[in-house]
């Protein structure tokens, strides 16, 4: 077994924990999850547990479908809610085939690839997100998209409603182990925002899958839907997912450099670069819902234009103020309904190519793009991300990098149910279009 086995064994004894919640991703992003009575955790650990991989999302073929679940010891933690058969834990799993190979189609493997790309390279990826969501009431047991208060930016009690609730999620996560940084209502009315700190990639992309899975079981206690949907309302700010991320070398920050432009190193300047190659083909995966595209429309303060900056909110882009080990970029475009191996595995993909072929991005833009002409951007340079899922869709299908981020096999299976997606969208009548059309024409 792994280092760190033997203090899972010992904790479950010492917490009297009864189960053990198996988890991991399908290619969608969403979690699935295995439960075993503790005893058996051994066997987890071991890497001895099966699971039929053909009813998984995008996983294999009836015809191969044995795949077995191999335990990360580093991801224990237990749930700080109790059963009516006692305490539960859980831990993360990766994937394997029956000959004791990573499976392809693992979205944790996935990450953990381009991951061993980058230390090959001289790097450790950190990272910080901001997942924002909205919390609905609900009628009759039903979700609505009827707000559980009329709040706004930085409000609290009696106009933030969610504050006791949001205070019970807090809580919940910082009994697994998060660092909570930050909680606080968002702009729109009913939507919220939990920041925790940044770390290694690996365990962030874990803290992402288990942060939605604690928010949305709080939020049912409360009798709530929480939804990490993007735009679930016409008319406000949709849900973003900014993500902070920075290299370091040898402890080092290797973004910053005193005495570089902006106080910023080559090996930043050419990451930002790479970021806006490949942003119209990663898209697809940081914004995986036909939904998602609602959300990057200008005005509501997501990004929709190419460009960076180190003053302004409207880029793609932005540079935060501290410098040192501070130092990072924000990619404020990812939505928190993506899956957050795969899109940790592209953006870092794009950097790590615009830092091999030294990319330099075009001089950063600090006015506001959303004021500007299509003429001013176009003398500008300044692109924009796809306007629709089918859109980014064939953008991700003529992009080397990012496909070879995502592995043959994960890239072919996303896209097929991807463009299911879109395709069932596109040739649907919706009711907007009958209000719009029917008595007129």
């Amino acid at each position: 077994m792994e280092p760190g086995a033997d203090r899972v064994i010992r904790t479950i004894e010492k917490e009297g924990i009864t189960s053990i919640r198996l988890q991991f991703t399908d290619i969608l992003g969403v979690i699935k999850n295995v439960t075993l009575p503790a005893r058996f955790v051994e066997d987890a650990l071991e890497g001895k547990v099966m699971f039929d991989g053909s009813s998984i999302e995008g996983f294999v073929r009836i015809e191969e479908s044995d795949m077995y679940l191999k335990a990360d010891p580093n991801t224990f933690a237990v749930f700080p809610w109790d059963t009516p058969h006692g305490k539960e834990a859980r831990l993360i799993c990766d994937i394997y085939r029956p000959d004791g190979k990573p499976f392809e189609g693992c979205p944790r493997y996935t990450l953990k690839r381009v991951l061993k790309e980058a230390e090959e390279m001289g790097f450790v990826m950190n990272v910080g997100p901001e997942p924002e969501f909205f919390m609905f009431q609900k009628e009759n047991g039903k979700p609505t998209t009827i707000t559980n208060d009329q709040a706004g930016y930085f409000d609290h009690s009696p106009v933030d409603l969610g504050e006791v609730v949001r205070r019970d999620m807090v809580y919940a996560l910082e009994q697994m182990g998060f660092e909570i940084e930050a909680s606080h209502h968002e702009v729109a009315p009913g939507q919220h925002e939990i920041d925790f700190k940044y770390t290694d990639a690996l365990t962030t992309a874990d803290h992402i899958a288990t942060f939605r899975l604690v928010v949305r079981r709080i939020a049912m206690e409360h009798g709530l839907l929480a939804t990490f949907m993007p735009k679930p309302l016409f008319g406000v700010n949709g849900s973003g997912m900014h993500t902070h991320q920075s290299l370091f070398s040898g402890g080092t920050n290797a973004f910053y450099d005193p005495n570089g432009k902006y106080q910023l190193s080559e090996t930043a300047i050419h990451y930002i670069g790479g970021i806006m190659a490949h942003a119209r083909a990663f898209t697809a995966i940081t914004n995986p819902l036909v939904n998602s595209y609602k959300r990057l429309v200008p005005g509501y303060e997501a990004p929709v234009y190419i460009a960076w900056s180190e003053k302004n909110r409207s880029p793609l882009i932005r540079v935060p103020a501290p410098r040192g080990n501070g130092t990072r970029i924000e990619v404020r475009s990812p939505d928190p309904s993506c899956n957050p191996y795969l899109a940790l595995a592209v953006m870092l993909k794009a950097g790590l190519d615009g830092i091999k072929k030294k990319t330099v991005p075009p001089e950063p833009v600090n006015r506001n793009i959303y004021s500007m002409t299509s003429k001013e951007r176009a003398e500008l340079g300044i692109g924009s991300l796809p306007g629709s899922l089918g859109e980014a869709l064939d953008e991700l299908k003529q992009d080397e990098v990012i496909i070879s981020a995502l592995g043959d096999h994960i890239f072919s299976r996303f896209v097929e149910a991807k463009q299911i997606e879109w395709d069932i969208y596109r040739t649907q009548v919706h009711p907007w279009e009958i209000e719009q059309y029917l008595n007129v024409f």
